[in-house]
């Protein structure tokens, strides 16, 4: 993907936002090289059309930082996969705050951050659409843009619903300084303003092609995956002010996730044969069959040190004789690690399932996934038997207080260095690209879907897929060889006979956590199923035991669902915003 904007643009880039969010555009383009000049009627030509609306892929990359992951790992913490770590409680004190569910302030400094930031980039999408629309509408090119202009605020809008529940949204087209002065984050009612998010996927999906040259620009299969995604979340229905809970689950919203799930759709995706591939650096693993749409960040490209990802910079662990002073935050949790155990069957345990503090070594059989999913002390970090991890204070900025669990899908080996991994002013960052939508999810979107409409041996099917991909990963995948050397117990089994309904979604939850752990995707499912008091609840109870950090966490259902808008968001808002219920 390209990531150089004309010189000349900046004058053009007007630079739009919301209340405090007014954002500036001098540090992106001030980081540019200058490559010639367009006249205004130029730049609305389709050959010439890519040098502005670069602006919002590249706002992907460069708004986001370590504090404000677009990939929300930071807000994942809230859930019972992973701890937020880090040295103390201090160190990054709100985000320890939220994951307790206590003392959360609508000041504290990370949510107005995610908000600002999150704004920021929907205002260059915006920009792009206002110049697109001033364009030759006959232009296929043109056309196709556009397409994926409303892909990429579907994103931005998407992220924000899921962390705030009541945004104001920037979809309207040449929007002045008055108009976003006077947007309402109440505008649209929840139900509503998920099919603000779905319009724009719609329209998106009729026009983007099969295969795109650029694998940065999203294609119809992306747009399918998306809008799978989108109507799920607004299947459950959460239409009463006054709360956060599901009063309802649309049938109708459920179709569309089938209708958008279609194996049809996703001719050119499937499952890759080990789940590692889909969390590698190198060029033959970046863009696989399971990636549907990834952000994609770059080395060697004439910047200072590359478009590299920066916002996974906290996670990475203390590595001894490499980077002493690791970051360590993110850390996989005790439950989350307890959650891969299997039974005689090689199924996971569904019922009666609590932590038992699962080691290397233990006669407990688990699925392989844990190992590429957690770094587990007696096993090699990324796979390098040269770093060995163990329960040592070498191993954890904490001293132990988040455990020695290691979270690997967002981190390099560190033999890649210089390579794929960059020392960046003495933290970390790669080149490695973050798949957003992956074909497991699709399959596991769409047994979902399936579940809740009673076809529960069709979902049950679905399930099986991927755990069959886990099954051969005990003999095919970078972790086969645990078993010989390391002394862990490998069993997996597949789903048979038949389930009721309820028992259904049971499984289907329990895969997609197994699936897609530490991708930033567990907390927020919890919230969809209205399951996340009760989960997260019981959680802090077990896990408080042998976690003193998690002593005094309490879940408050119907606040700590979704984060406060931010307080100067409102106090600048002109009385048009409404805070989320909870009493903040």
């Amino acid at each position: 993907m390209i990531t150089k904007i004309n010189k000349i643009l900046c004058a053009g880039l007007l630079c739009c936002g919301l209340t405090t969010s007014l954002m500036s555009c001098s540090n992106f383009l001030d980081e540019q090289v200058p490559q010639a000049t367009l006249t205004q009627d130029e730049v609305k030509d389709p050959k010439y059309i890519d040098n502005i609306l670069i602006s919002a892929y590249a706002g992907l990359l460069s708004i986001e930082d370590m504090n404000a992951s677009f990939s929300l790992w930071n807000y994942d913490t809230r859930s019972d996969d992973a701890y937020v770590g880090g040295s103390d409680f201090s160190d990054g004190e709100p985000f320890h705050r939220l994951e307790m569910g206590v003392g959360v302030l609508t000041t504290d400094w990370p949510f107005s951050s995610i908000w600002t930031k999150m704004y920021n980039y929907l205002s260059r999408v915006s920009l792009s659409l206002d110049v697109l629309a001033t364009a030759d509408q006959e232009s296929t090119v043109i056309q196709q843009r556009t397409a994926e202009m409303k892909f990429l605020r579907a994103y931005g809008h998407f992220q924000l619903k899921r962390l705030f529940k009541k945004i104001p949204f920037v979809n309207k087209y040449n929007m002045e300084e008055e108009d976003y002065n006077n947007l309402s984050n109440t505008e649209y009612n929840n139900d509503e303003g998920w099919q603000q998010i779905i319009n724009d996927l719609e329209d998106a999906y009729a026009v983007l092609p099969v295969t795109q040259a650029d694998k940065g620009r999203p294609t119809k299969a992306a747009a399918a995956a998306f809008l799978a995604k989108a109507y799920l979340y607004k299947a459950y229905h959460q239409d009463d002010d006054n709360t956060n809970q599901v009063t309802s689950i649309s049938e109708a919203d459920l179709q569309k996730v089938v209708e958008y799930t279609e194996a049809s759709l996703y001719t050119n995706y499937g499952l890759e044969s080990d789940l590692h591939n889909n969390f590698r650096p190198e060029e033959q693993y970046e863009n696989g069959k399971e990636s549907i749409w990834a952000i994609q960040y770059s080395k060697n490209d004439g910047t200072v040190y590359g478009n590299l990802n920066f916002a996974n910079r906290l996670i990475v662990p203390c590595i001894p004789k490499v980077h002493d002073s690791g970051n360590d935050f993110y850390k996989p949790s005790h439950n989350l690690v307890d959650a891969y155990r299997t039974n005689s069957d090689g199924l996971p345990l569904l019922k009666d399932f609590a932590s038992v503090d699962y080691t290397v070594g233990s006669n407990q059989t688990v699925d392989p996934r844990l190992f590429v999913t957690v770094g587990v002390p007696g096993t090699p970090y990324m796979f390098n038997t040269d770093f060995m991890m163990a329960e040592t204070n070498t191993w954890s900025r904490g001293g132990g207080t988040y455990g020695y669990f290691v979270s690997l899908k967002q981190n390099v080996d560190p033999a890649l260095t210089n390579t794929y991994l960059f020392d960046c002013d003495n933290q970390w960052a790669s080149s490695m690209n973050r798949i957003v939508f992956r074909y497991a999810d699709v399959l596991l979107m769409r047994a979902e879907a399936l579940a809740q409409l009673g076809r529960t041996s069709d979902a049950i099917a679905l399930v099986n897929q991927v755990r069959e991909r886990a099954a051969g990963m005990m003999t095919n995948s970078i972790v086969s060889g645990y078993p010989n050397k390391y002394g862990v117990r490998y069993a997996v089994g597949k789903y048979s006979g038949s389930y009721s309904k309820d028992e259904t979604m049971e499984i289907v939850k329990m895969e997609r956590r197994l699936e897609l752990a530490m991708e930033a995707e567990r907390f927020f499912d919890l919230v969809r199923w209205g399951d996340a008091a009760t989960v997260i609840n019981k959680y802090y109870t077990d896990e408080s035991r042998t976690m003193n950090f998690l002593s005094g966490s309490s879940f408050t259902a119907d606040k700590n669902e979704y984060l406060p808008v931010p307080y100067e968001q409102m106090a600048a808002s002109n009385g048009h915003y409404t805070q989320n219920c909870g009493n903040w």
